[in-house]
């Protein structure tokens, strides 16, 4: 009499065909993803998947941001197979493809001993806002006479400001922002030294990145960030700001609580960038997988 044993998991890579079962693997988290969120993931970068008995049982991906750097997320294993290795394969997996890229990613705090021991580096902090704004809700009222829509001529100017912020090529995801989203930019006169795009994203609208230069640059990035609350009321709202924002208690107090957080981190082989001589900074992420 033959046993039959059950396949073992496979890596390859992610499919489209895997996105709904990909979906369902979130949702087991309780991550809100839907599948345009996963195809809009997919579309712009790459991915790993493992297969156990023709199942998707867990997923990786990856974003170039250009020649030096990428960003990972959405990095998940079945909880029926955790604790089999399947998380440090996807991982080891990842590295492999990324190569000598800076590698950047937020974990939560179930993944920070495995990114610990494949040299990753926590820096700070990243909180989620989060809430249902109805008409009623109180937020706080700003002064957003120079926030304006972006416009075709300001293209430029958005993705020299995001990479003065963040010290990398986001080409390909401002490209993608600009089709799907809806962005503000704020213009005192001279030019754009603030922008913010607003897309739908899981339970409702994601407002990020948030990206804010010179002396005004905290008042600018809560004039963004008032001006799409507005605009959406009656909707599920997200933010996840970073640390040295100073936009987590401002968010709180207006009716956007903090629902959790995760912490950055960075695994290098290079000097990281130099955005000392900058004085633009990142506010909001465009989400916690992307960055």
């Amino acid at each position: 009499m033959t046993t039959r044993h059950a396949a073992s998991p496979r890596l390859m890579p992610l499919r489209a065909d895997h996105l709904p079962q990909a979906v369902d693997l979130s949702r087991a988290l309780a991550w809100p993803y839907r599948e345009a969120d996963w195809r809009f993931a997919f579309e712009l970068g790459a991915g790993l998947a493992v297969e156990a008995e023709g199942q998707l049982v867990g997923t990786a991906l990856w974003w170039p941001q250009g020649e030096s750097h990428a960003t990972a997320g959405m990095i998940i294993v079945s909880s029926a197979l955790q604790g089999k290795g399947i998380g440090r394969a996807l991982m080891d997996g990842l590295l492999r493809r990324t190569g000598e890229r800076t590698l950047l990613l937020d974990s939560t705090q179930e993944g920070l001993a495995l990114y610990t021991r494949l040299g990753f580096i926590a820096h700070g902090q990243i909180y989620q806002h989060q809430a249902l704004l109805d008409q009623a809700s109180h937020f706080a009222a700003l002064d957003g006479a120079h926030v304006r829509f972006m416009q075709v001529e300001d293209e430029q100017s958005v993705r020299q400001l995001d990479r003065a912020a963040t010290g990398r090529d986001r080409s390909a995801l401002l490209s993608h922002l600009f089709d799907i989203g809806s962005l503000l930019v704020v213009d005192h006169g001279d030019g754009v030294a603030a922008y913010a795009c607003a897309r739908e994203w899981g339970r409702g609208v994601v407002i990020g990145p948030v990206i804010a230069s010179g002396p005004e640059a905290v008042p600018d990035a809560k004039a963004l960030v008032a001006a799409f609350v507005e605009a959406h009321r009656d909707r599920f709202i997200r933010l996840d700001v970073t640390q040295d924002s100073g936009l987590s208690p401002w968010l709180s107090e207006n009716g956007l609580p903090c629902v959790g957080h995760a912490t950055p981190m960075v695994r290098t082989t290079q000097a990281l960038p130099n955005t000392a001589e900058t004085d633009a900074r990142l506010f909001a992420l465009s989400n916690q997988s992307i960055g």
